[in-house]
């Protein structure tokens, strides 16, 4: 890949990480906290930063590989630390401030994990468009004194993956990948044997060829597909194959949605009262 120029926002971020003494990063291998795991590897050096993954049910296998690959690529000291979300009955009830939840089990976990290893910042890849969307769990980092340099430094999700690009890293481009528990339907208990499905549904359509924005909503017994419009007559045409291999994994009813991906439908249905 050839040189790019960097968003002016890069220098600020360069600036801001400089004043750490040292850091330590909930990273989950997506494009925000991929760059800011790389420009705090490039700033702070291998010692004074590491990038801690979360492991849980709702942390999909397929991205957990990517974080780790890119990890080794740029040069990240990478720790992993099991979360235990799925054992807080208010995460498992599934409410749509369930992310404040799983984002207060994280940082129980990973600020004292800074603080044995001498770090002195905990920080995470918040982006300055995330400041102005629904984001439960931001009420859980500020209580817990995240630093979100990113935001600090102005960074939109476009100045991100445009720095992304200009540093080489190759998920640039790489759609949105929360967790697996933003698949279920409000009020429908999180389980792990739902993340299962989830999980094994959207990697079947990967596998399949899909690309970009995908996610299968699940319902309790129905599941419904949604993707890229230009992806929906591909996958019409072989509904009756992907039917089938969502039925094997539980489901009973499989819908693939005409109206295509849509971010935070699920909040959008529970607001309209459906």
């Amino acid at each position: 890949m050839s040189a790019l120029p960097a968003p002016a926002e890069l220098a600020a971020l360069r600036a801001t990480v400089n004043t750490y003494p040292s850091a330590l990063l909930g990273y989950s291998g997506g494009v925000d906290s991929t760059l800011l795991a790389v420009v705090l590897r490039q700033q702070l050096g291998r010692d004074r930063m590491v990038a801690a993954i979360g492991r849980s049910a709702s942390y999909p296998t397929a991205q957990w590989e990517t974080a780790r690959n890119l990890a080794t690529r740029f040069d990240v000291p990478v720790i992993e630390i099991e979360t235990h979300e799925l054992a807080d009955p208010n995460y498992l009830a599934n409410s749509p401030n369930r992310c404040f939840y799983c984002k207060t089990e994280l940082w129980s976990r990973l600020v004292p994990e800074a603080r044995a290893r001498g770090f002195a910042v905990v920080c995470d890849g918040t982006n300055a468009d995330d400041l102005h969307e629904h984001r439960p769990g931001r009420a859980a980092g500020l209580a817990a004194g995240i630093r979100s340099p990113l935001a600090e430094a102005g960074f939109t999700k476009s100045a991100v993956r445009e720095a992304a690009r200009a540093l080489g890293l190759p998920i640039w481009d790489a759609p949105a990948a929360p967790c697996l528990s933003s698949r279920v339907q409000y009020g429908l208990m999180v389980t792990p044997a739902r993340l299962r499905q989830v999980e094994e549904g959207e990697a079947y359509l990967r596998a399949l060829g899909v690309t970009g924005d995908l996610r299968v909503r699940h319902f309790g017994d129905a599941a419904r597909i949604e993707v890229e419009p230009r992806w929906i007559p591909w996958l019409e045409a072989r509904s009756g194959d992907v039917t089938a291999r969502l039925s094997d994994l539980g489901f009973s009813r499989v819908e693939i949605d005409p109206r295509g991906y849509r971010r935070g439908s699920l909040l959008g249905e529970r607001a309209a009262g459906r």
